[in-house]
């Protein structure tokens, strides 16, 4: 296992709350779209995206940006950077999660207008595990015999579990496998990982925990709603909930860095497949980082 203690800390800290709507969202901001939150230094900008190529091309951006600043990148992203063991390797014959990012970003097709066939993808996916699952969720309209509306599987008879490892120690976290309605997850997975694909391959990237925390650019899954005491408080204010998340845990992990208190974040199980979430079972951490 890494030594997280020698983990050298952040200059910048980004983090970023994904959408996998299938319409450009309004122009004026609003909640349930993208939003980046960039926190270095002191300081912490929030930036709000109406599409995910168009939040994608802003985060490359900045990336570059720091890379010619030979500052050290924190990404954190939220929505699950892999999924139950057995999944990958039951999709693509690899027991590791950048086997399913690259068959991802292979296989989703999407659009500048933020449609995509993530419905219809998920329906093939299900077709090679027999048809019945993992996934599930869609809407009414949409005739997809393979992919149930509500969730009528049987992980078991699949050989896969509901949820992963660290939503036993997250449990509010939803399962990776729901596609539609409040809190899914699952699309802005299939919708994300072809992006961390990409971002993978960016010279001195490493992603965490599969990869350790050592490069200069360091991407990771977080769950803003660690922060939910805080955020409500936000959000009662009269900000918009994305914003607040996205905000107060970029400016949260900066703090930790800057202070060396990453180190037990870090400290995660070793990982080929699952994937962890930074700062699972240690919200007090970063809520005392905002104090």
């Amino acid at each position: 296992m890494q030594a997280f203690d020698t983990v050298p800390p952040f200059d910048t800290v980004i983090v970023v709350d994904w959408s996998a709507a299938n319409v450009p969202s309004p122009a004026k901001a609003t909640a349930d779209a993208i939003w980046i939150g960039v926190a270095q230094g002191g300081a912490t900008h929030v930036s709000y995206h109406r599409t995910r190529a168009a939040a994608e091309a802003a985060l490359v951006t900045v990336l570059d940006t720091e890379a010619l600043a030979g500052r050290r990148v924190l990404a954190g992203f939220d929505f699950p950077l892999g999924y139950p063991t057995g999944f990958a390797a039951g999709l693509t014959g690899k027991p590791e999660a950048r086997a399913v990012w690259d068959w991802l970003e292979a296989n989703l097709v999407t659009g500048p207008d933020n449609r995509s066939n993530r419905f219809q993808l998920a329906a093939g996916i299900n077709a090679r595990f027999g048809g019945t699952g993992p996934f599930w969720g869609r809407p009414a309209g949409l005739n997809l015999p393979n992919l149930p509306a509500r969730k009528l599987v049987d992980y078991a008879g699949l050989g896969l579990a509901e949820r992963r490892v660290v939503e036993g120690i997250v449990p509010r976290a939803q399962p990776v496998w729901k596609l539609y309605t409040t809190g899914s997850v699952g699309s802005q997975a299939l919708t994300g990982l072809p992006m961390i694909a990409r971002l993978a391959r960016r010279k001195g990237c490493a992603v965490w925990p599969f990869d350790g925390a050592l490069g200069a650019l360091v991407l990771a899954e977080v769950y803003p709603s660690l922060l939910a005491r805080d955020v409500a408080l936000a959000v009662a204010a009269g900000e918009i909930k994305d914003a607040a998340q996205v905000r107060l845990l970029a400016k949260a992990l900066r703090v930790l860095s800057a202070q060396g208190g990453l180190a037990v974040l870090l400290d995660a199980p070793a990982q080929t497949e699952e994937g962890w979430i930074l700062g699972a079972g240690h919200a007090e951490a970063l809520e005392g980082a905002l104090r």
